[in-house]
């Protein structure tokens, strides 16, 4: 996320928002119902109405365009996403997609730089813009009027940014600034980021920093980023997608006349080249000690299929299964670690929202006293139960209706459907897709989960046990 943006949402809640609400593994923790007679889905009403009735077409010079109208109040959310992110820097050049996220506010043939934010905040909206592996995107939240405004402003800078020279070198200095504080400031953010290059590898797309390594950042140079915008930046490669208080003849005709004018340019491929064999990590274990550490922290993570690798039948069963182990009250995790007094936190985490492999991750934070070795034991005890003895159809229908109910709470906010169709189409999914994953989540059986618990947890694969250390004194 670019510090100068003004909406105050980060680049991680918001991507986070996106994988949770197509795939949800967090929840709202709810009461336990009886158990149902049998494993069957549960039955609610509304799993075959779509969430938010969108619609979608394509211009003629490639660029599609999603709307979904919504009068609840007169505002608007103008998104525009580019399929391509950290994953797409050129090699020795990570962070290139996020510094050009930051430069394309630095002026476009008809927008001086500076001005975009100031001319939005002006008229009473918020702009942001966000980097992650698969897509960038640039938003704005305006009363609904002013979306021609926006339109036009975001049509001519995606087509024709200036990136100053004379600019490059500032923000160069914002965005190594940025890196101080959102990953060198904190301990578990060194940390994982040690991990995750571990896991992958150093110079693998997914083991590089989004905001890029520093010594990456400080040769990035004007042309690279030029030539990443000439490849990524195409009319095929984006989508628009307008959410609030507007009709659809109106967005057909703006974006005819703002849009229509971006020159036809082709999209990426499908896979983006991320189809190849999942590294084996260098080891089996990091240690990491830090000398601003003040508790332990401990994390496992496997590698697991996601929505595009891998068997993607899947998906939504380790979605079912993350909540089922870890994520709340009542989880198993959380009672076996937490609810006895070895761990302060615990839960599991799944992220299969990506182009490539997905991860399936367990954690803790063990209480001061508490052992290494108890830790571990204890989560292992906890993975043999559920694969010995397999997941109750109970808790499996407990785990669909509170990730459900916690996604469907958060969809109220104006760019809450943008974000979630967005990250699901530049992945190559569909709308249906999105529209009814509450249905498809709510077909997921018992053993279901336990076929996708047998396949990711009990399995040798590429897997790394991490733990971050306070420094030895």
């Amino acid at each position: 996320m670019s510090l100068h943006m003004r909406a105050g949402i980060s680049r991680r809640a918001t991507l986070q928002a996106a994988a949770t609400l197509l795939l949800p593994v967090g929840s709202v923790a709810g009461r336990t119902s009886p158990p149902a007679p049998a494993d069957v889905p549960p039955s609610r009403p509304g799993l075959d109405r779509p969430l938010f009735g969108a619609v979608s077409w394509t211009l003629p010079n490639g660029l599609r365009i999603v709307l979904i109208e919504n009068r609840r109040a007169p505002v608007v959310a103008h998104y525009l996403h580019v399929a391509a992110g950290s994953a797409e820097d050129p090699p020795g050049r990570s962070g290139t997609a996020h510094f050009l996220e930051h430069m394309l506010f630095k002026g476009s043939s008809a927008v001086p730089s500076g001005m975009f934010s100031r001319i939005v905040a002006r008229e009473g909206g918020q702009n942001n813009a966000f980097t992650g592996r698969d897509l960038t995107s640039y938003f704005q939240v305006v009363e609904a009027s002013r979306l021609p405004l926006m339109m036009r402003m975001e049509a001519d800078r995606f087509a024709s940014p200036l990136i100053p020279a004379e600019e490059v070198e500032p923000e160069r200095s914002v965005v190594l600034e940025e890196r101080r504080q959102v990953v060198e400031s904190q301990p578990r953010t060194r940390f994982q980021e040690a991990f995750t290059a571990a896991f992958w590898g150093r110079d693998h797309w997914r083991g590089r920093p989004i905001l890029g390594w520093e010594e990456d950042i400080r040769v990035i140079s004007r042309d690279d980023m030029a030539a990443f915008h000439y490849r990524h930046y195409t009319a095929g490669n984006a989508t628009v997608i307008i959410s609030g208080d507007v009709a659809e003849a109106d967005v057909r005709r703006w974006a005819d006349d703002f849009y229509g004018a971006v020159p036809p340019g082709p999209a990426s491929p499908p896979m983006r080249g991320r189809t190849e064999i999942v590294p084996v990590p260098r080891k089996e274990r990091l240690v990491w000690r830090d000398q601003d550490a003040w508790e332990a922290f401990f994390v496992r993570t496997v590698a697991a299929p996601s929505l595009t690798w891998g068997d993607t039948t899947m998906t939504y069963p380790l979605s079912v299964l993350a909540h089922l182990l870890g994520g709340g009250p009542g989880s198993r995790i959380r009672t076996a670690l937490v609810d006895s007094g070895l761990a302060t936190s615990a839960g599991a985490s799944y992220n299969g929202h990506s182009l490539g492999p997905g991860t399936f991750s367990l954690y803790a934070s063990p209480r001061r006293g508490v052992s290494q070795e108890a830790i571990e034991q204890a989560l292992e005890a906890e993975i043999r139960r559920l694969l010995d003895q397999g997941a109750r159809v109970e808790e499996v229908q407990r785990a669909i209706r509170q990730t459900t109910a916690g996604a469907l709470l958060a969809l109220d906010g104006p760019g809450a459907a943008p974000r979630i169709l967005g990250g699901a189409l530049v992945l190559g999914k569909t709308l249906e897709d999105v529209e009814f994953w509450p249905r498809r989540l709510a077909e997921v059986s018992a053993a279901d989960v336990d076929r996708a618990a047998r396949a990711v947890l009990g399995t040798p694969g590429q897997a790394l046990v991490g733990w971050l250390l306070p420094e030895e004194v």
